[in-house]
């Protein structure tokens, strides 16, 4: 699925002898390991007090790139399409990358909404849009009751359960598997190669190239036999997508609302479960549950970066001298944490969707993708919270563990115990 995008790759040499370009990236930080695995919050604090708002950071590989913590910086940059480009043939680093790096699979170009710009992006964003924007709220809510509970029937009656294998990772795919109308056997491997993408490292490309055979075979079918599905509607829309354009598409709308809608779910839980600030309201769940969702998006987004935009010449931007074709980390996380706009983070976020969770701009989440992913997290959490209402961690917080993943933000486990409860069915 990325033959298109891989010649600039196939010239990549052994990493290890930096060109003179990069030499100002000496005192980078490593954008991968234990300490950002564990403790991103202090990094970026770190990260603040040593280099300002765009910090010079190396990826796997060692491969240098900048990453924009600043709130107001990262809005310029989402601001700014036409300097800061989502085209990554522009990237200035490809020949420090090679064909089996492990982000390849999301920064090798493809002719998808992800990747272009102006008229083009416009294309393609209007055709997802209009085709979420046919998903009906009401019957969807419906849809996220029913499989929560079907999921929380498989483990209530033996009051313990890892409440992210069980509950967090399926319960977007299956809804996922409705809207996309794909069957249900295909699901959870269809997570797990999500998953294993996202994170990077060992079999990401395998994985994401399995991920894009399903999608390949799912739009095949819904040309032969349509439905009232996202593909369906994709492919009825007068955009007139390609079948390569259509695919990719498929893919990242499957992928945002999938791997992320998952950590948003599960970080959610872990924040009521710690948290005495909610955990006096976990018997009514409902009166705390759009709060503490809201404040993961501050605290803790499940989309904690993006290498997603290529500078088209030189600037400055946070003072620094970024070059044309240098790579930009769109640091959401760290933005969400910038002292300028969040003077008391402590305070909460009651009330403050300023968050930069959904990025910004013309490459920002399509409407009405945030809403329908709101009623995908908030039914999750509401349902477990109303059937398991004296649910507790099985294990002391600070031994939570988290994903090894740049991108994304979620734990590898959350165990729980609870009373057994009766089955609904």
């Amino acid at each position: 699925m990325m033959t298109d995008a891989q010649s600039p790759a196939d010239r990549a040499r052994p990493v290890g002898t930096p060109p003179t370009e990069h030499l100002a990236h000496a005192d980078a930080v490593r954008l991968y390991g234990p300490q950002y695995q564990e403790n991103p919050t202090e990094l970026y604090r770190e990260m603040r007090r040593t280099h300002g708002p765009v910090v010079p950071v190396l990826l796997e590989g060692d491969v240098p790139a900048w990453l924009v913590i600043g709130y107001r910086e990262l809005y310029h940059v989402l601001s700014n399409p036409k300097l800061f480009v989502r085209d990554s043939r522009r990237w200035n680093a490809w020949d420090r990358i090679p064909p089996d790096w492990p982000l390849m699979a999301f920064i090798a170009y493809q002719p998808s909404v992800l990747f272009t710009d102006g008229p083009e992006h416009q294309r393609h964003s209007a055709a997802i849009s209009a085709a979420l924007a046919a998903v009906d709220q009401f019957e969807l809510r419906s849809q996220c009751e029913r499989i929560a509970d079907e999921l929380i029937d498989s483990f209530a009656a033996r009051g313990e359960a890892d409440l992210m294998a069980r509950y967090a990772h399926p319960m977007p795919v299956l809804v996922s598997a409705e809207m996309f109308g794909l069957p249900k056997t295909e699901a959870p491997d269809l997570a797990r190669d999500v998953m294993a993408a996202m994170n990077g490292g060992d079999g990401a490309i395998e994985a994401y190239q399995r991920f894009a055979a399903a999608m390949l075979r799912l739009l095949a079918a819904k040309r032969e036999r349509p439905g009232p599905d996202i593909p369906s509607r994709l492919l009825d829309h007068p955009a007139g997508l390609t079948d390569e354009e259509l695919t990719h598409d498929l893919i990242i709308t499957m992928t945002a609302g999938q791997d992320a809608m998952a950590n948003w779910i599960g970080n959610t839980l872990r924040l009521m479960l710690t948290d005495d600030r909610f955990a006096v309201t976990l018997s009514g769940g409902r009166r705390s549950a759009g709060q503490a969702l809201n404040e993961v998006l501050w605290e803790d987004t499940p989309g904690q970066n993006s290498l997603g935009r290529w500078a088209t010449q030189d600037t400055h931007l946070g003072g620094r001298l970024i070059k044309a074709g240098d790579g930009i980390v769109l640091g959401l996380a760290g933005a969400n944490a910038d002292p300028q706009v969040r003077p008391d983070s402590s305070a909460g976020a009651l009330g403050n969707h300023a968050h930069m969770a959904f990025a910004h701009g013309e490459h920002g989440c399509p409407h009405p993708a945030p809403e329908i992913a709101e009623i995908i997290a908030q039914t999750a959490v509401e349902v477990l919270l109303d059937r398991l209402p004296d649910v507790r961690l099985t294990v002391s917080p600070d031994e939570l563990r988290w994903r090894p993943s740049m991108q994304m933000r979620g734990l590898t486990a959350l165990p729980v115990t609870f009373t057994p409860a009766h089955v609904t069915g």
